[in-house]
Order: structure tokens, then C-alpha cells, then sequence
């Protein structure tokens, strides 16, 4: 237990860097912001914090509140896993109206769109996998911990790479509509894997199943344009995600 008595301390790192990363998008046009978009920001948010918090009261003498928690967390994480797939639908959307609208999306053309949507699927998946395996895992300490540390790093990529790739936007926006989208996603994808191989190495967890996840996903992320420019995903895509 000693071992994990400054974890808190580390995943507040992640939480700050999620919360900068959507700053801009959540709360710049928080009023035009759909339902869903609300509650699925506060129910990742509230995760984090959870990840922060559940920690700190299991190596501080406060287990049977860390106990208690659990089970509100692990209503939270389905928040997070439902809310993020209701939202599918709106990548959808957005693709048709950048297609309609191509002189206001600029750069942002449909397949960036379609591109988003299968990365996130897989990165829904993932979470819910750990979370679960987390629950499963509740009686081993060393790898309840783990599985749901994880999912800190399986879903920061949509908020993180959103933050960078604005602040790319805005240094580049005089080249507008010729910017490259990629860039900065990669530099969050690689800020990701080493901040989940970094904190694995401190907690040696390197070897991990969920270390393995976390990389496995946050690695495919980096294939977002191939996989948006695919027609046949595009397709499959839009058989299977119906407004």
C-alpha cells in the first residue's frame, strides 16, 4: 500500500492536462454545447477526479470510504462509456455539414471527421474493458490499481489532441485553409505513451496487461488519417451509426 501513497499526486497531471485540452471547446461555446456534450464532460471529468481521489483514501486509513466510492465510480465509468458512444453519431453529422460547408471547415475536411470517430470507438472500448477489469481485479490490490489507472491514459487522447491541435491552428491560422491536422495529434499521442510508460516505469507496471492497452490504443490513434480516408470504414461507419 506504501508503495501507492503519493499516486494522487501523479494523476492530477493527467487530469490537468484533459481539462486544458477541452478548456477552449467546452467552455468557449458552452451555451451551443448539445446535452449529451455536457453530461459527458462532467462524467469524464468526475472520473478523473475520482482517480485522483479513490487513491488517496485507500493509502490514507480510509478504506471503507474508498470502498463506498467504488461503487459510485463504477457508475461513473458507464456514464463515460454511454454518454461517449451516444455521441457517435454527431462525427456523423459533422462530416455532412464540413462536405456542405467546405469554405468554413477549412482544413477540417470529412475524412478527419470519419477518422475521429474510429479512433474513439476502439478507445470507448478499451475503457470499458479496464474498468471492468478493474472490478474484477478488486481483490488484487497491485492490479485492481492498475486497470483503473489506465483508463486515465485510454481516454485522454480526444481532449488532449483537440487542446494541441487548437493551439496549432492559432499559431498557423495566417495559413488557413493549408494546415496540416496531424501534426499536433501525433505530438499528443506521443505525450500520452510517455506519460503511460513514464508513470508504469515509477509503479513497475511496464509489463502490465493494461500497460500493453493503454499503448495498444493510444498507438493506433496515430492511424486516425488513414483509417478516415478508408471508403470502406466511411461506409461501414455510416451503416452502422444512424441519427
Amino acid at each position: 500500500m506504501e508503495k501507492y501513497k503519493d499516486l494522487y499526486k501523479w494523476m492530477i497531471i493527467p487530469m490537468v492536462l484533459m481539462q486544458l485540452g477541452i478548456f477552449s471547446d467546452y467552455w468557449g461555446d458552452f451555451t451551443s454545447n448539445a446535452w449529451s456534450v455536457h453530461v459527458h464532460y462532467w462524467t469524464g471529468t468526475f472520473w478523473y477526479l475520482y482517480l485522483i481521489i479513490q487513491p488517496y483514501f485507500a493509502t490514507h486509513n480510509k478504506l471503507e470510504l474508498h470502498r463506498t466510492n467504488g461503487i459510485i465510480g463504477m457508475f461513473l465509468a458507464g456514464g463515460v462509456c454511454i454518454t461517449a458512444f451516444s455521441m457517435m453519431h454527431r462525427d456523423i453529422a459533422v462530416t455532412e455539414l464540413s462536405l456542405a460547408e467546405p469554405d468554413t471547415f477549412g482544413p477540417f475536411e470529412p475524412w478527419f471527421f470519419f477518422g475521429v470517430a474510429l479512433v474513439e470507438i476502439p478507445l470507448i472500448i478499451a475503457f470499458g474493458f479496464a474498468v471492468i477489469k478493474g472490478i474484477l481485479n478488486r481483490k488484487s490490490l497491485e492490479d485492481h490499481a492498475w486497470w483503473l489507472i489506465s483508463t486515465v491514459f485510454i481516454i485522454m487522447m480526444p481532449a488532449l489532441g483537440r487542446g494541441i491541435q487548437n493551439i496549432y491552428i492559432g499559431i498557423n491560422i495566417e495559413k488557413w485553409p493549408d494546415i496540416a491536422l496531424m501534426p499536433p495529434l501525433y505530438l499528443s499521442q506521443l505525450i500520452i505513451i510517455g506519460l503511460t510508460l513514464l508513470t508504469a516505469w515509477k509503479y513497475k507496471k511496464l509489463k502490465h496487461s493494461a500497460t500493453y492497452l493503454a499503448i495498444a490504443v493510444n498507438v493506433y490513434a496515430i492511424f486516425l488519417e488513414p483509417l478516415g480516408r478508408s471508403e470502406a470504414l466511411q461506409t461501414l461507419l455510416k451503416t452502422i451509426i444512424k441519427g
